[in-house]
C-alpha cells in the first residue's frame, strides 16, 4: 500500500497544508518549529485515530480553533485509491471515516498500511512501564496476523468482567460466580500469551541483527516474559490458586495483562541502565525487526514515520540505516538540514522543505 497524499487542515500549527508523497524514501526538510513533526502526527492521525504524541487528541486542534483534521490518500496493490480521514472536534468528540464513511477499527486496518513511529516521545516504548511494550507487541500481532487481531480486546473484556465481580465480592470468601469468568479469561490468556510467544520469537534475531548494524553495545535481545503461561486449563488452575488473594485485593494480580518484553544489551535492562542514545537504537532496531517480519510474510511492509532520526547516528550508522530502508516500503524522515541525510537517500527520494508557520501557535 502506498500513501500518496496528507492533507492537514487544520492541525496543530498547520493550517492548510497537503503534501503529495512518492514512493520510497521521503525526506522533510525544514528548521526547527517548521512543523516536520506535526506532519508526521496528521498522517498518523489519518492512518490510525490517534496521536503517537498524546493520548488527548484535543491537544491536536490549534489555538482559536474548534477542531483539527487529517486525511491522507492510499492506493492499494490494485490500484483502488482510498481516503481516510480524523478529526476531533472541542463540541462533537472525534471521527475516523473510510471514503467519507464511518468504519469500524478492523475495516479501517485493512485499508491502510501498518505504521511504525520513531520519535523522541516514543522512547517511552523501551525505558517506559510494561503496559507500553505489551500494547506495541500486540498491535504487531494484528498487523502479521490479522486473524488475532481482536485477541487483546477478547482478553481485556474477560479480564474487565473478572474485576468488576472480584470488586464486588473483596472482602467476602464468597467466590460466586467467577468460575465462570476464570474460564474465560484464562482461554483469552492462553491464546493471547501463545501468539505474544510467537511473535517476539520471531522477532528476536532480526532484532538482534538491526541493533549490532545500528551500533548498539553488546549483544540485544528481546524476551517475551509472561506472567502466566501453559493451557488454559493451566492458567485457569493458576487463577484458582490465587483467588484468595484476589478477593482481598479486588483485582486480578495474575495474568498477561502484566507480561513484560524486556529488551536488553549484553543481559543489562535497557530500560533501567540504557543510556538516550541505546535507547534510540533500541527503538529503531525493534522498528526494523518487524519491519523485516513483515516482509518476509509478505504482508503489507509498513510505513516508517522517523523523526529525528539523524540526530544521533554518526555518519556510518546513517548510511546502515537508509540502506535498510532503500527499496523496501514508505519512509518518512525528518530531518533540520540536509548535511544529515546521507546523500544516497536524498537522491532517492522526494525532498520536502518545510517552510516555518508564520506567527501559529502549535
Amino acid at each position: 500500500m502506498l500513501v500518496t497524499a496528507i492533507e492537514a487542515k487544520p492541525l496543530r500549527s498547520l493550517m492548510d497544508v497537503r503534501v503529495e508523497l512518492e514512493p520510497g524514501i521521503v525526506t522533510l526538510i525544514g528548521p526547527n518549529g517548521a512543523g516536520k513533526t506535526n506532519l508526521l502526527e496528521s498522517l498518523y492521525f489519518a492512518l490510525t485515530g490517534r496521536s503517537f504524541r498524546t493520548a488527548d487528541r484535543r491537544d491536536l486542534i490549534p489555538f482559536g480553533s474548534k477542531f483539527a483534521r487529517a486525511e491522507a490518500s492510499i492506493r492499494d496493490e490494485a490500484g483502488i485509491e482510498r481516503t481516510l480521514l480524523a478529526s476531533v472536534s472541542r463540541d462533537e468528540g472525534r471521527r475516523h471515516l473510510l471514503d467519507g464513511n464511518q468504519a469500524d477499527p478492523t475495516t479501517l486496518a485493512r485499508h491502510r498500511p501498518p505504521v511504525a513511529v520513531f520519535a523522541p516521545d516514543r522512547l517511552a516504548l523501551v525505558k517506559g512501564p510494561p503496559g507500553e511494550r505489551r500494547a506495541h507487541l500486540d498491535r504487531y500481532i494484528a498487523a502479521r496476523w490479522p486473524s488475532r487481531a481482536g485477541l487483546r480486546q477478547r482478553y481485556g473484556q474477560a479480564l474487565a468482567q473478572r474485576n468488576a465481580l472480584l470488586a464486588r465480592l473483596a472482602g467476602h470468601r464468597v467466590a460466586g460466580g467467577l468460575d465462570v469468568w476464570d474460564e474465560a479469561m484464562a482461554e483469552a490468556a492462553a491464546d493471547l500469551v501463545a501468539a505474544r510467544s510467537e511473535a517476539v520469537a520471531e522477532l528476536a534475531s532480526p532484532f538482534t541483527e538491526a541493533a549490532a548494524e545500528l551500533g548498539l553495545e553488546g549483544v540485544a535481545a528481546i524476551e517475551y516474559a509472561p506472567r502466566a503461561a501453559g493451557s488454559a486449563t493451566e492458567i485457569r488452575d493458576g487463577l484458582g490458586e490465587r483467588r484468595e488473594a484476589d478477593l482481598k485485593l479486588g483485582r486480578s494480580t495474575w495474568g498477561p495483562h502484566l507480561d513484560e518484553l524486556k529488551i536488553t544489551s549484553t543481559s543489562k535492562s535497557l530500560r533501567r541502565y540504557g543510556s538516550q542514545g541505546q535507547q534510540r537504537a533500541a527503538l529503531l532496531a525493534l522498528l526494523f525487526a518487524e519491519r523485516e517480519a513483515l516482509l518476509e510474510a509478505r504482508r503489507v511492509a509498513p510505513l516508517l514515520l522517523l523523526d529525528d532520526v539523524m540526530s544521533e547516528l554518526d555518519p556510518e550508522r546513517r548510511n546502515r540505516l537508509v540502506e535498510r530502508l532503500r527499496g523496501r516500503g514508505q519512509t518518512l524522515i525528518t530531518a533540520a538540514a540536509e548535511e544529515s541525510v546521507p546523500p544516497h537517500a536524498l537522491e532517492s527520494s522526494v525532498r520536502i522543505p518545510i517552510e516555518a508557520p508564520a506567527a501559529v501557535a502549535a
